[in-house]
């Protein structure tokens, strides 16, 4: 049953009709949850970059900043693209980018 819930007034807790992607939104909210992923994700929210341009974005080292690209991709969350040498990443859930978009406008400090 696909269903889009458009309030959570709608959720009744004693319903139990099943939220389909309720399993596919915690594991992109435990991506979120660490630091350092949530501000590689606000940097490609801004437009593919290259790891070299996080690494210096962030202050982080090549290979966690490679580690962390590598388990945003495994969540579906980032896509790759190879040209040459160069792997360029960029956001690959559109249903992202919103989310991403309310943290920065609460919470400024993420770039």
């Amino acid at each position: 049953m696909n269903r889009t819930i458009d309030t959570l007034s709608e959720v009744d807790a004693g319903d139990e009709r099943e939220f389909p992607d309720v399993e596919e939104a915690a594991r992109h909210l435990r991506a979120l949850s660490n630091p350092s992923r949530l501000f590689l994700l606000c940097a490609l929210a801004n437009g593919e970059k290259c790891v070299g341009e996080l690494e210096r974005a962030s202050g982080m080292g090549q290979a966690y900043v490679s580690q962390q690209l590598a388990r945003l991709r495994q969540d579906g969350i980032v896509e790759a693209t190879r040209e040459g040498r160069k792997v360029s990443y960029a956001l690959s859930d559109s249903r992202v980018a919103p989310i991403l978009t309310v943290l920065q406008a609460q919470y400024t400090a993420i770039p």
